[in-house]
């Protein structure tokens, strides 16, 4: 049985190139954005074992967000953008 989505907004399929850097900014690891709205994205990862509850993500336009990690798998990750709830 399929989940429902719980997003409040939708988000739409993408294939970007990123980079989840770490609180401190000493350590980054490479990922793709595979979908993506103003409120987070869907990020893949080498292993997400490293990647701590929350980081900020850089896209390949030079964008960046603060992300909380939402839900984990052993290689993909769901994120909300904490600067996106402030505003």
């Amino acid at each position: 049985m399929e989940q429902p989505d719980r997003r409040r907004q939708p988000r739409l399929r993408a294939l970007k190139a990123g980079r989840a850097i770490l609180p401190g900014g000493h350590s980054t690891f490479d990922c793709m954005i595979r979908n993506l709205s103003p409120l987070g994205a869907k990020v893949s990862f080498e292993s997400t074992a490293d990647i701590p509850p929350q980081f900020r993500l850089r896209l390949e336009d030079g964008t960046t967000h603060d992300c909380a990690v939402k839900w984990r798998s052993p290689r993909e990750i769901g994120v909300e953008f904490l600067d996106a709830l402030a505003s």
